[in-house]
């Protein structure tokens, strides 16, 4: 009888213990979410990538990966008052290198850290050239808006089922790696999976069946990254406008919405519009971050959108920091009309500082400042 009972407790023990765990690794309540947000600064920052890469490869590959360069535009970064910043990671530097890879990730979060910035770490991209490949990176295309970005899983990995083992190995593995470091703020697993464009808006969806693919593969994602454990919330990132109720959602964005710990979404348009979306995504009582804004000819700028996200503390990252080979302050419409022999646009589309730290306007670096300043103390 004692050895049954002891048993029974055992069994009970394990019971609990496993409950526990899967209760820990579902996603996170709407307290647990909003409880982590007040305990944050108000969240301000860019979508970085250095002037030196043209692309997410360039960025963390060993040969081109540049501390100094990173070191050194984080502080300008710093100095206006940004906290944060979203960065791209690629699943291919994982499968070439995943130890090398690892120390770059950690060397980068140093310099973060360094600079009081706690940065957004991105896992899977769905925008651009769908045929992502290591190795020396193309130059620029002169005149035109992100002419070197790349996806990933790029189109030949995300067609093929035998890859889904790897894929699960990459957000895994990195996920483990720094999910209890206190030096990453969130994961953002996903970029603007249904977006359809390839590349340079040339209208073409690569896969042909990319959003069956993707609607099946980004719960998986999500499961992954639960399932290594990570102390930070999750998310993935709405983009097309249409949130106001659950009928108007896609398959994606409705698992986009359901399976976040906080609430992310886009906006490149204009005050008014940048406000009814966030007032359209409480409906959802969790934290909000717009983890991509401020184009300046398609009137999203910082005077308009940014007092806009304090007055709702909604964490606000407008996309580039420093003008580079990115070239993506170049605006869309390059894509058809190349801005060639030293013609430029009359306005910036996006960016905040010139190559050599000089701000395009100091004017928003001083807003940028003051803002940040009046929410959460001096920048240095």
């Amino acid at each position: 009888m004692r050895l049954s009972i002891c048993r029974c407790r055992t069994l009970l023990l394990l019971a609990l213990l496993i409950v526990s765990f899967s209760v820990a690794q579902g996603r996170w309540s709407a307290q647990k979410a909003n409880d982590w947000y007040r305990a944050q600064p108000w969240l301000v920052g860019g979508n970085y990538n250095p002037a030196s890469a043209i692309n997410q490869l360039e960025m963390w590959q060993a040969d081109t990966f540049d501390p100094k360069r990173i070191d050194l535009e984080l502080g300008w970064a710093s100095a206006i008052g940004m906290n944060t910043m979203r960065v791209f990671l690629h699943d291919l530097l994982w499968q070439q290198d995943e130890a090398g890879y690892r120390r770059r990730i950690d060397q980068f979060l140093t310099i973060c850290a360094k600079h009081n910035i706690k940065p957004m770490l991105v896992l899977f991209d769905s925008v651009w050239d769908p045929h992502p490949k290591l190795g020396k990176q193309r130059a620029p295309r002169p005149g035109i808006h992100n002419s070197g970005w790349v996806q990933g899983p790029g189109a030949e990995a995300l067609s093929d089922p035998k890859q889904q083992a790897r894929l699960e190995a990459y957000v895994k593995g990195v996920v483990a790696a720094f999910g209890q470091d206190d030096r990453v703020l969130v994961w953002d697993l996903w970029n603007e999976p249904d977006n359809p464009v390839n590349q340079y808006g040339n209208g073409k969806v690569v896969p042909p069946n990319k959003m069956k693919l993707v609607e099946a593969l980004l719960p998986k994602v999500f499961a992954w990254a639960r399932a290594a454990g990570p102390k930070q919330p999750l998310t993935c990132g709405v983009w097309q406008h249409e949130w106001g109720n659950d009928a108007s959602l896609t398959p994606i964005e409705r698992i986009q919405l359901e399976e976040s710990d906080v609430i992310s979404f886009h906006d490149y348009s204009d005050p008014a519009k940048f406000e009814a979306r966030v007032l359209s995504l409480k409906r959802f009582g969790r934290p909000i971050l717009c983890t991509e804004y401020m184009a300046r000819g398609n009137k999203s700028t910082f005077e308009g959108s940014l007092p806009i996200a304090r007055k709702h503390r909604v964490a606000a990252y407008n996309w580039g920091l420093v003008q580079g080979k990115t070239q993506t302050h170049l605006p869309w419409d390059s894509w058809q009309k190349p801005y060639v022999n030293g013609h430029e646009p009359s306005i910036w589309f996006h960016e905040v500082f010139r190559e050599d730290g000089t701000p395009y306007k100091k004017a928003e670096t001083d807003l940028i400042r003051k803002l940040t300043q009046e929410e959460n103390g001096a920048a240095k």
